[in-house]
């Protein structure tokens, strides 16, 4: 029985036709966001298309399209970025509110129609003719669930590997990001959650730790050398070295989260099997979408890490979709981050460390991408394989940053901290370099 006085038969209909059995309170809530999209599209003459769509389950139909305020806050961070002021506290953030819950409204009637496990937008995307679709930042967005489709896992190409290689070792070493204090840079902030992307341009400026803005520009006099990323399978430099392919495979836990407090590792390691899971600062004990963080005990805990542990609240929200992942922050404190992978697709130095404001996300890791590096250091021989080790871990303090803006220069010195191994990548890594055989630079017993 609906809860609603009066319930249209046009939204009767269409909720006939939504995916996944929901009850009780979700129940509930279908049917307000149907109301709420027939109320709107009654306005603009557009309920039949809607329904057309729904019911042939057409990719065909045409966009079914609601006012949007995404394109204003792509303006208003574009303006931001011209004028180097990052700070930005708006309002305005893309999403549609149905009876105190917000999403993103093309993801909402997606998940409504088409895809009841659906979690985010990232693993959204829009065909080809979709004039409104939501990547456009147009004024208005297109809600026609037909017009996304869910995001496929790219399949990597085999990566040719040569055994036993006799490389030269001209070639320039890959940066080494270890013992220089980290840069730092920020995150575009004032955008809410899941509406933000990244702009092709690099942030800026950054923000200190008293939450100043800093005008001037990082520094980017040490070149990364970003290669061109084109997955394409290796030439291998000999050919007479019978290359053989080594495949890409999916693990069947995507990464493992160690958690650390300064220098010392506390509890045991998280390992992920959903795509999508939160570290928070919670106690529930045996969630496998969820690390927390509060269940865990240290006799050595000191105030300073006892209270930046109180701030974690909600945490950090990691997707792995499409063989991309994403950090989304959902603490109300900003949470820091360190991935070569993400600094080299922006040109910034392999150590820099990024700031994301509550609210925003950043994609740090992308498998193509990844793929394409590990194809062009097989030519340069088994350490510059190896070297790529360093890009399949992920650092991430939370509340507490570190590096060069910061009084803490490591992240060791930061109160609460995590470490993630991704381990598709990693046992990836693992196959190349068993094929690979020795390095190149002889070890002896005294050398």
């Amino acid at each position: 029985m609906s809860i609603l006085p009066f319930t249209p038969p046009v939204v009767k209909r269409l909720l006939g036709w939504k995916k996944g059995e929901q009850h009780g309170q979700e129940e509930k809530w279908c049917e307000k966001a149907v109301k709420s999209l027939v109320k709107k599209l009654k306005k603009t003459g557009q309920l039949d298309e809607l329904e057309k769509a729904i019911t042939t389950q057409n990719t065909n139909t045409k966009c079914i399209t609601i006012p949007s305020r995404c394109s204003d806050i792509w303006w208003f961070v574009k303006l931001a970025a011209f004028l180097k002021v990052i700070k930005l506290n708006l309002s305005l953030d893309g999403r549609l509110q149905v009876s105190h819950r917000k999403g993103l409204p093309h993801v909402i009637y997606s998940r409504l129609w088409r895809w009841p496990d659906l979690q985010s937008h990232h693993e959204l995307r829009a065909v080809d003719h979709c004039e409104f679709a939501f990547h456009t930042k147009k004024d208005e967005v297109c809600v026609n669930p037909y017009h996304y489709q869910r995001v496929e896992t790219p399949i990597l190409p085999p990566v040719l590997v040569p055994r036993h290689t006799d490389i030269p070792t001209e070639f320039p070493p890959l940066d080494d990001y270890s013992p220089s204090i980290p840069e730092n840079t920020i995150f575009p902030a004032g955008i809410e959650p899941q509406t933000n992307y990244i702009p092709e341009t690099p942030p800026p400026g950054y923000l200190s730790e008293d939450g100043e803005t800093n005008d001037h520009q990082l520094n980017h006099s040490m070149d990364t050398g970003s290669p061109s990323l084109s997955p394409n399978p290796l030439s291998p430099a000999n050919s007479n070295l019978d290359p053989q392919p080594v495949t890409y495979c999916e693990s069947a836990f995507w990464c493992s989260i160690s958690y650390y407090e300064l220098n010392q590792r506390v509890g045991e390691t998280f390992h992920a099997s959903q795509p999508s899971l939160t570290v928070d600062g919670f106690t529930d004990p045996s969630n496998s979408e969820r690390f927390c963080l509060g269940l865990l005990s240290n006799v050595n805990r000191n105030s300073a890490v006892e209270l930046t542990r109180r701030h974690i609240g909600r945490g950090v929200r990691l997707y792995y979709i499409g063989g991309e992942v994403f950090a989304e922050c959902l603490s109300d404190s900003a949470i820091f981050v360190q991935s070569p992978n993400c600094n080299q697709r922006y040109g910034w130095h392999p150590a820099t460390v990024c700031k994301i404001p509550s609210g925003c996300n950043l994609k740090i890791f992308n498998n193509q991408e990844f793929a394409a590096l590990l194809a062009q250091s097989v030519n340069q021989g088994f350490e510059a394989v190896y070297q790529l080790t360093r890009m399949c871990t992920i650092r991430m303090s939370f509340v507490k940053g570190w590096g060069a803006e910061y009084r803490r220069q490591t992240v060791t010195s930061t109160p609460c901290w995590i470490e993630l191994h991704l381990n598709g990548p990693l046992q990836w890594l693992d196959k190349v370099l068993t094929q690979m055989g020795s390095p190149s630079i002889h070890c002896s017993s005294v050398s």
